[in-house]
């Protein structure tokens, strides 16, 4: 049974192949507006702005991705654990209680990591440019 479905897919992005650093031309055109802030003329947006992968380095959504899929197992272990005990196939109580415990620190561990991402995200979202 699978409760979080794979997240990759909303936070892989592109990534470019290539960094070329030293390349400050675009800052040529840079002038002090009227309010006193260093105003940049546009350069293509800001979705054209992309952070460089390193090579082998898997992508943010990957290891959350990852993560998620390691907590879903760890449940899974516990409840045909706790199935076993309850049907009769083992006697191994200890077993099935310590597991269970192990999936439920990692789901709390989970949850608050996700809470600290939300509140990351809100953070950047209220700053102002």
């Amino acid at each position: 049974m699978a409760l979080i479905g794979p997240v990759s897919s909303f936070f892989q992005a592109q990534t470019p192949t290539k960094l070329e650093l030293g390349n400050l031309n675009a800052f040529d055109g840079a002038q002090v507006g009227k309010t006193g802030k260093i105003e940049m003329p546009e350069i293509g947006g800001a979705a054209a702005v992309k952070a460089p992968q390193a090579l082998g380095t898997p992508s943010f959504g990957a290891i959350l991705d990852h993560m998620v899929g390691e907590v879903s197992s760890k449940m899974d272990v516990a409840g045909a654990e706790q199935a076993k005990v309850l049907t009769g196939e083992s006697t191994n109580l200890h077993q099935a209680m310590i597991s269970m415990q192990e999936a439920s620190v990692a789901f709390s561990l989970m949850v608050e990591v996700r809470n600290k991402m939300v509140e990351a995200y809100q953070e950047l979202m209220r700053m102002q440019v």
